[in-house]
């Protein structure tokens, strides 16, 4: 769970950046808490993937992330932390003018009782400006029957995970005088989108990159997405 008491460094932008059709409301309350800036987003996400192979090829594709994992990230810039640790700059993100570009530490942790689960760790010597952020998400390996039958595959393993992401954002002034339920149901939405458009990138490079490793023919429809 995010630390209440994480001091943040405040990113530093001008109030002038507040879009001049972004007007509050009369009576509608502005955002108000102990820690003031501060917003809490939160998103839980889940997905499958399907490795037309053996379990046990999967394991041990899983097993072995050095060899893809950084690859497969692209265009995300990624920073090997150790054996099972990474950080990754995920990318530039804007709204209301409010830009982040944020980076993030994760560590894929080995099977547990056949769940894979991934978590967020510290990144060493760098202060996240302005933003903090809870990385939880776990993996399991389900066999299957291929769903395509025009393929000469026998063995399909499903790739099934969840995601619960939390981020807390410390906004300047300038956004800190939009109201609130505006704040709160703009970032989480904006959340989802920068979830679902790297995850869907991210499993795809890691379908294609799995099945042409092992030779194996990478059907089309093979990713198959849930909301």
């Amino acid at each position: 769970m995010v630390s209440q008491n994480r001091k943040f460094q405040s990113l530093d932008i001008n109030e002038s950046g507040l879009p001049g059709n972004s007007n509050v409301a009369d009576g509608e309350p502005f955002f108000q808490q102990s820690n003031p800036g501060i917003t809490k987003f939160y998103v839980r996400y889940q997905d499958c993937m399907e490795m037309y192979a053996p379990t046990a090829s999967v394991i041990d594709y899983l097993n072995n992330h050095s060899l893809w994992f950084a690859n497969c990230a692209e265009p995300m810039t990624v920073q090997s932390l150790g054996e099972n640790a990474y950080a990754l700059v995920i990318g530039r993100f804007s709204s209301f003018g409010y830009e982040v570009e944020p980076k993030i530490g994760l560590e894929l942790l080995p099977a547990d009782q056949g769940i894979y689960r991934i978590r967020t760790i510290p990144i060493p010597d760098y202060h996240p400006p302005g933003y903090d952020v809870d990385y939880q998400a776990s993996l399991q390996l389900v066999e299957d029957i291929p769903s395509d039958v025009s393929t000469n595959v026998n063995e399909v393993t499903k790739v099934e995970w969840q995601l619960d992401l939390r981020v807390e954002l410390n906004f300047p002034k300038f956004i800190q005088r939009l109201p609130h339920s505006l704040i709160q149901s703009t970032g989480d939405r904006l959340l989802m989108q920068i979830v679902r458009q790297v995850s869907r990138r991210l499993t795809r490079k890691v379908q294609e990159n799995f099945h042409q490793s092992l030779g194996i023919p990478f059907p089309l429809n093979c990713h198959k997405h849930k909301k």
